[in-house]
């Protein structure tokens, strides 16, 4: 029997007798991370009211929290092996998934990775806590805010770790070749502001529309949502569409000094990674110790050719520099006042741990070989509309002589690098000493 995970693709409507009701469509162009895409792939920001709808509607379908999960614990463990199981159970009576399996108990952070051979199991440990839905649907922690773990996501991150190691997984939303072009020739052309909107909209219509593109996971995962979503989140909030969350991280925009470097031949470009310290791992191999999980912003500024093409110089505008340091300084608190870029972060450290699982053959160590987990035909994950392209939104601001137009950006998770940085360390070996579930039957435990 195969089973679909139903994650976040919900449309709705309000039925003749005034009540709403819901219903699961894996082909939905709803809303997640704050954008919406339709069925030819065009991204956009979705509608406030969207949101507000889509938080009523989940709030109403959450599973009642069981007591013991409700509260923040340091460190909550999910054996992989009983999760399986508790997923065969469902698969074999005819039930949903309950929110506690499609949330991974509360997990918000991968810490420990421990592996049992005499209980042929594989434990991640975090810490974690009981979940709610905020104001714009998105799903997190009830003290902290954080975003918390799902199902779908570590299915895509497992299912996808060999191919990771070729080439990692990202995205990016950049300008075409024939865009670029035609944005130089009339920028060329400007020498003043004129009319502002009617300036905008020839820069608009100039750079036309812009392609996504995502590697190293399904184009219609969640997984790939969330990263499309964080890159065009960073990109809003560097060119000054939106306000940021966050005190201390201005738009890049505002922070152009009059009398700088111009901008017509030099776009920025921005892009988010993990970030960690060496992984420790205790002298048998069964222990793991993730440390320090973090997100930088990094930034070269490409230079752009009479005929549009982009070329990578490898330096980085002080300015820009000087904002990708603000965003990396800010990153922890922006994860929770704009729920995308903790949901990134989540992606990021399941791609982590999964590229850690396969490149030290933990499944061999353990004798277990996760078959329900990686059988796409078995356990299928959502699926969305994929990103394809993105309507130009200029922002222009004129400083001196020189136009700041446009940037780039994107999200590289380059999660065997990080799996390939070890010490060796007694410390992980004590805290999985203490982990075992020993003869509990439950998939988690605190």
């Amino acid at each position: 029997m195969r089973m679909l995970i139903p994650v976040i693709a919900i449309t709705a409507f309000i039925a003749s007798s005034g009540e709403l009701s819901a219903q699961f469509d894996t082909q939905s162009s709803s809303s997640v991370g704050g954008i919406s895409i339709n069925a030819d792939g065009v991204l956009e920001s979705a509608k406030l009211d969207d949101l507000n709808r889509l938080s009523r509607i989940r709030t109403a379908s959450l599973d009642e929290i069981p007591a013991e999960l409700l509260g923040a614990v340091p460190l909550r463990k999910v054996s992989l092996k009983k999760l399986e199981a508790a997923i065969e159970e469902c698969m074999k009576t005819g039930k949903d998934l309950p929110d506690e399996i499609k949330y991974l108990a509360g997990l918000q952070q991968i810490q420990y990775v421990f592996v049992y051979p005499e209980q042929r199991d594989i434990v991640l440990v975090g810490p974690a806590e009981g979940w709610k839905v905020d104001d714009c649907g998105n799903v997190v922690g009830v003290t902290t805010g954080r975003g918390v773990m799902l199902l779908d996501d570590l299915l895509v991150a497992l299912r996808t770790a060999g191919q990771a190691a070729y080439g990692g997984i990202g995205c990016s939303i950049d300008p075409t070749k024939e865009g670029l072009a035609r944005l130089r020739t009339r920028v060329s052309k400007l020498r003043t502001m004129g009319n502002p909107k009617r300036t905008v909209a020839g820069i608009e219509n100039a750079l036309g529309m812009q392609q996504v593109s995502i590697t190293g996971v399904p184009t219609t995962s969640h997984f790939a949502r969330v990263l499309i979503a964080a890159d065009y989140q960073m990109k809003r909030i560097a060119m000054n569409f939106e306000p940021s969350p966050v005190p201390g991280l201005p738009s890049f925009l505002s922070m152009m000094k009059a009398g700088g470097r111009g901008m017509s031949n030099m776009l920025p470009r921005w892009w988010l990674e993990p970030n960690y310290q060496p992984i420790l791992k205790s002298q048998d191999g069964l222990a793991w110790e993730l440390r320090d999980a973090g997100v930088k912003a990094l930034t070269e500024e490409d230079f752009l050719t009479a005929v549009g093409d982009r070329r990578h110089t490898g330096k980085a505008n002080p300015i820009a520099q000087k904002w990708a340091d603000n965003m990396t300084e800010k990153f922890e608190q922006l994860a929770v006042t704009d729920p995308i870029f903790g949901q990134m972060r989540n992606c990021m450290e399941l791609a982590v741990v999964s590229a850690l699982i396969v490149k030290e053959r933990l499944t061999e160590k353990a004798g277990y070989s996760m078959p329900l987990l990686l059988d796409p035909t078995e356990v299928k994950t959502e699926e969305f509309h994929a990103p394809k392209q993105i309507k130009t939104q200029a922002s222009v601001m004129k400083k001196g002589h020189n136009w700041v137009i446009s940037a780039s950006g994107g999200v590289l998770v380059n999660s065997w690098a990080i799996a390939d940085k070890v010490q060796q360390s007694d410390a992980p070996a004590a805290v999985r000493a203490k982990a075992a579930g020993g003869g509990n039957d439950k998939w988690w435990w605190n």
